[in-house]
């Protein structure tokens, strides 16, 4: 049987760097979104499905045999739990025999509302009894870019204290789903975390150096459960510290001068 591999969120921030990655595998593509104009796009099958809806799916996973799960909407996070269940009640009736998907480093560790979501959708995929494999990732410097650029709208742009990130490119995490997606279900992976671990507050102060904004950081002290958990280093994986590009590549590759 022919591995044809649906990505779900296509056109979001990773799901699009998933999908040019396995265009060039050579195994059949399909690419789901909300859109109803669909990218015209050689080499892969685009199709129109709601996942929170459970719209649209069986006629994209018919004939599929593997997911990569990119799908996640951090504003409307709760979401992701319908989503979940309607993406495996379809693909267990479509028989596909593996789903990769992509979670967070620390998301059992920090008590941070989306972060519970993506746990809950962590374990409906181990419970579900279809072939599964799951990877954490670090922070995306795509995603840190536009938190600073709002932040910087601000007169001073507030960082939470004592917390640390570890970049890593969505590049790198797709070219690794990629490589789950072509393999056997593995369960849980090693984590995927970039090659060094910033201060949250010099990322952000490298950001505005960058974008050539002069703005102060102040450090802020984040309470409760999540700020002691923001401090203790949770967000990171020091251990597994593989991705290759650094930030400060990031960046210069972003704002070229």
């Amino acid at each position: 049987m022919e591995n044809t591999v649906l990505v779900t969120g296509a056109t979001g921030v990773l799901g699009r760097e998933v999908v040019r990655r396995l265009r060039g595998t050579g195994a059949p593509v399909r690419a789901l979104t909300r859109r109803t104009a669909l990218p015209e796009d050689p080499g892969v099958a685009w199709f129109t499905g709601d996942l929170a809806a459970g719209t649209g799916l069986d006629a994209a996973l018919d004939g599929v045999r593997t997911v990569v799960h990119c799908a996640s909407d951090a504003r409307h996070f709760k979401q992701d739990v319908p989503a979940m269940e309607n993406l495996l009640a379809a693909a267990e009736r479509a028989g596909v025999g593996h789903v990769v998907n992509i979670s967070i480093v620390g998301v059992d560790r920090i008590p941070y509302p989306y972060y519970a979501v993506k746990l809950q959708g962590e374990r409906m995929l181990a419970a579900s009894g279809l072939g599964w494999t799951n990877l954490r990732a670090t922070q995306f410097p795509e995603l840190l870019n536009a938190a600073f650029g709002v932040l910087s709208r601000l007169p001073v742009v507030p960082v939470p204290s004592g917390t640390v990130c570890q970049p890593v490119s969505q590049g790198e995490v797709a070219d690794r789903l990629v490589e789950l997606a072509l393999g056997a279900p593995a369960g849980r992976v090693p984590d995927l975390a970039g090659p060094r671990v910033y201060p949250v507050a010099e990322l952000a102060r490298g950001w505005l150096w960058a974008a050539g904004k002069r703005r102060p950081v102040l450090a802020v002290r984040i309470p409760g459960r999540i700020g002691a958990a923001f401090r203790s280093g949770a967000l990171t994986a020091p251990d597994r510290a593989v991705g290759r590009r650094t930030w400060e590549q990031y960046l210069a590759a972003r704002f070229t001068r």
